[in-house]
């Protein structure tokens, strides 16, 4: 099969090389950059060593890519998928976040590891060494040299999960330009909504390659849920008290929390706040005990010494919050009054669980999903802890209208599924011709 080139333009390479070479440097004013830089320091050379003694080129090689774990929970779902029908395919995986890897190698594909820059000397290592037959993209991280170039192999390049933020910046005039024959490259997308789909036009991707596939994320979620039991939680967090557990939270949404949880504690003392910290270090759980104390609130029981109900319970460690919306009265998502982004709200409306989110939730499509559909409510950026404990009291006092907003939640994901088999049945579309 042959293809019309698509290359990347010069300004994007120059780009790109500078970004790698200035990289390093920069790296010292910032430790994000600096993990991503070291995770990338040898990973041509574990490509390397794949291509010569794990790579079975009587197999052939499906290659995943998401950037980070949100968007790897809506690449596992179609990955899952598609090894189920292709089960004697390799498969490789990779990430562009340091802070994915945990999740990257649970997925236990024959190949998992951060992906190397996109400057063309690495790509081509990546490809000789992986030798795809094809590249699938998860949500919107797609990288043009790599795109580019798998084609110039004969192995075809596709998006799953396709979503573009009304406001992204890769939709200026300028990004747009660099960012364009990344897009051109692309023979599938699955896009998630048919808003998506005008987007992802806008940005390059041939309209009748589009196909409205919906969010694969939802099969992933509701897998999770499903395979979830809450025995495994304390047997003080499940005696039934009305219980709001704040999943994923940042300062700003801790401070908030805790100003309402004070207030809601002065006419509903048996209320129960479950506090999941985004990052439960040291110095955050120290931060909540210490804003706790000024508020008069009871001192926080850790999660891992949990033996005796209490009212005020931080978790500790990380990969239960899936398991504490189980035994949640109302959920409240972090993330909302920072520039850090909304978390997902998927997993508590999975558990039929009405959500509360903060005054950043309009770039988040399950966020408005929910609040237009009534199954979550968002704060002002002004007064929000007042208003905070006015829906806390009356999502616990209401039982009748609690319960349907759960149920509106929980609805909006049960009608995603499926998302994960149709955009394999894409996938399979698009290898036919080359079976």
């Amino acid at each position: 099969m042959t293809f019309d080139p698509v290359t990347t333009s010069l300004p994007y390479r120059i780009a790109m090389r500078t970004a790698r070479a200035l990289a390093p440097l920069a790296s010292r004013l910032d430790p994000k950059l600096a993990d991503a830089v070291s995770a990338r320091r040898e990973v041509t050379e574990r490509l390397s060593a794949f291509g010569a003694t794990g790579r079975d080129d009587h197999r052939p090689l499906a290659w995943f890519h998401a950037p980070s774990v949100g968007e790897g929970l809506q690449a596992r779902a179609v990955l899952d998928e598609f090894r189920s029908r292709h089960p004697n395919w390799q498969v490789a995986y990779t990430w562009f976040s340091p802070s994915a890897e945990p999740f990257g190698q649970a997925i236990l594909a024959d190949f998992a590891d951060c992906l190397p820059w996109d400057v063309g000397r690495e790509v081509d290592t990546a490809i000789a060494s992986l030798r795809p037959q094809l590249l699938v993209f998860a949500k919107l991280d797609v990288w043009p040299e790599l795109a580019t170039r798998i084609r110039e192999h004969g192995a075809c390049a596709a998006l799953v999960a396709g979503t573009v933020r009304p406001r992204s910046g890769r939709l200026s005039p300028v990004v747009r330009r660099l960012l364009r024959p990344g897009y051109e490259a692309l023979e599938a997308v699955g896009a998630v909504s048919e808003e998506d789909a005008d987007r992802l036009a806008a940005l390059g991707v041939a309209r009748e390659k589009i196909t409205v596939t919906g969010d694969p994320r939802a099969d992933s979620v509701l897998e999770a849920v499903e395979r979830t039991s809450v025995e495994e939680l304390p047997p003080a967090l499940r005696d039934g008290e009305p219980t709001l557990v704040a999943g994923s939270t940042w300062p700003e949404d801790e401070d908030v929390l805790l100003d309402a949880f004070a207030t809601v504690r002065e006419r509903l003392p048996q209320v129960r706040l479950v506090l999941v910290p985004h990052e439960p270090t040291p110095a955050a759980l120290a931060r909540i005990d210490e804003r706790a104390a000024t508020l008069g609130l009871p001192a926080p029981v850790r999660l891992s010494a949990l033996s005796d109900p209490s009212t005020f319970v931080v978790v500790d460690r990380v990969g239960i919050l899936a398991a504490l919306y189980g035994v949640a009265t109302l959920a409240y998502v972090g993330g909302g009054f920072t520039r850090e982004g909304l978390h997902s709200v998927l997993e508590p409306a999975a558990w039929a669980v009405p959500v509360i989110v903060g005054p950043r939730w309009q770039e988040s499509r399950d966020a408005e999903r929910l609040v237009l559909a009534g199954g979550a409510r968002s704060l002002p950026a002004k007064g929000a802890a007042a208003v905070l404990q006015l829906f806390w009291r009356e999502w616990i006092e209401k039982e009748g209208e609690r319960a349907g907003a759960g149920q509106r939640a929980q609805e909006l994901v049960l009608a995603e599924r499926g998302a994960a088999a149709r955009s394999a049945d894409l996938l399979d579309r698009l290898l036919q011709p080359r079976a």
